[in-house]
């Protein structure tokens, strides 16, 4: 369980998560779930159900990321939202997902009284890259810190490990490929690249977030590691 921010313990807070039937989403919903400091978590969703079980003080959404509803007023907001090109079906569709929802929520957070936001990026992320899916994150990214949070967390993972099957999501064939390939010589490989734990990118999110000093905050893949 996350060790809580003795200066934010009071048990009152308020989050929203937006991303939870994903790898890191499912995870960061359960320490959410269990941390001191959040009387109550509101689950952003597209269908009902997803993730694993909610506990009590987990309130579930649905809702339509291309129209937002005011959100319920919250102090935190939670980003785990992504896909692929290969899922979305296109570039755009992939962007409408990894920049366009990720930022609709977060500007829909500040809207609701957030002052603090976690966002779950990837490794590459640049906003001048020449490679389509690190440009997005890079767009996406710099857009939500120009929002008015008085701190913005942004994680970059690598390779994600973490049963997609359970969450009845297609397998990706990279993630499938690289953990197989790089398991057993995983010791040698620096850990900026290392394929990382999902629960361990949801982990140091938390901690990361419920600790930050104004500003912005990036977390690179090295530091993600359990």
């Amino acid at each position: 369980m996350v060790t809580d921010n003795p200066m934010t313990s009071s048990g009152a807070k308020v989050a929203v998560l937006a991303g939870a039937s994903g790898l890191v989403g499912r995870e960061l919903l359960q320490l959410l779930s269990q941390s001191s400091v959040y009387s109550a978590v509101h689950s952003l969703v597209r269908r009902p159900g997803a993730g694993d079980a909610k506990p009590s003080k987990v309130s579930e959404h649905v809702v339509d990321f291309d129209d937002l509803p005011p959100l319920p007023a919250c102090d935190d907001v939670y980003v785990a939202l992504g896909t692929t090109i290969k899922v979305a079906g296109s570039e755009a569709a992939f962007r409408r997902v990894d920049h366009d929802y990720v930022v609709a929520v977060a500007r829909a957070g500040r809207a609701a009284g957030a002052t603090r936001l976690g966002i779950v990026s990837a490794l590459g992320a640049d906003a001048k890259s020449r490679v389509f899916y690190n440009r997005v994150k890079g767009e996406m990214q710099a857009a939500a810190v120009t929002l008015g949070y008085t701190s913005v967390v942004i994680v970059q993972p690598s390779l994600l490990v973490g049963d997609r099957e359970r969450l009845g999501q297609p397998t990706r064939a990279g993630e499938v490929w690289a953990t197989r390939l790089l398991r057993p010589i995983s010791g040698l490989i620096p850990a900026g690249i290392r394929p990382v734990q999902a629960r361990d990118v949801a982990r140091v999110l938390l901690e990361k977030t419920l600790t930050a000093v104004p500003g912005v905050t990036i977390v690179p893949s090295r530091e993600l590691h359990g």
